[in-house]
């Protein structure tokens, strides 16, 4: 990749899986999704919704034995259910030094592993029998404060992060808070990044546009687009959803 000057972007996973809660959000045959937050597993300072309160909302059942989790709603996506922000908070180092790079302008992707929920014979090509890796939204970086430096800033300015679900842990534990413009979204469809061989299989926006982390299974790392691949991938994801 040549790199140039311009937006660059990463990419994380994030949402349920089979570890929290024990299960992954669906994606189905036209490529349409629900995304499933994890569980908040951290003392909050207020109340938090739970995934009884999504399930109302969702267009899929989450499995009763969840219903009464509090749910750690991030990234918050304004459209949403119980969102009206859009906000990301992380407090694993390693993930947190990359995103406090980030600048106004740049691009944070959002990726999730989804379980095929439908008639595998009636899905279209690129939706991956069982489970795959899949953008789901995107932030354009409007906004990025370390946790240290959130702690110094008036109350006016902690206003765009109040209901960022790290604001609202007791105590308050993000590194790195990132907020999105309104040009942000949740996607209406997915963006496969795992073959349709097969979920553990990675596509060119992974082996060809992205610079990874390198560590650990593909489809839980942090990717990294240089200013030259992120143009390439925006233009994937815009003729993609078209």
């Amino acid at each position: 990749m040549t790199a140039t000057d311009g937006p660059r972007a990463i990419a994380i996973n994030v949402g349920a899986n089979t570890n929290l809660p024990g299960v992954r959000g669906p994606i189905y045959p036209d490529g349409r999704f629900e995304y499933l937050p994890i569980p908040e597993r951290e003392p909050t300072r207020e109340s938090v919704p739970t995934y009884a309160d999504l399930d109302a909302r969702l267009g899929f059942d989450v499995p009763e034995r969840f219903l009464d989790l509090p749910v750690h709603l991030d990234p918050a996506f304004a459209e949403y259910p119980l969102c009206s922000t859009y906000t990301y908070g992380d407090e694993h180092g390693v993930k947190a030094g990359p995103l406090s790079k980030l600048d106004p302008g740049d691009v944070l992707y959002f990726y999730a592993t989804l379980d095929l929920h439908g008639d595998p014979e009636a899905a279209v090509d690129w939706v991956v029998p069982g489970w795959g890796a899949y953008l789901i939204g995107e932030f354009r970086v409007e906004e990025v404060v370390t946790g240290e430096a959130y702690e110094g800033l008036a109350a006016d300015a902690r206003e765009r992060f109040a209901t960022n679900a790290h604001v609202r842990r007791d105590p308050f534990d993000a590194k790195v808070l990132v907020a999105g413009s309104d040009e942000s979204e949740l996607y209406d469809r997915a963006v496969p990044l795992s073959a349709p061989s097969g979920g553990t299989d990675a596509n060119d926006l992974v082996t060809t546009l992205s610079n990874d982390s390198g560590r650990g299974p593909w489809w839980r790392r942090r990717l990294w687009f240089d200013a030259d691949a992120t143009v390439r991938l925006g233009r994937h994801v815009a003729t993609h959803r078209s």
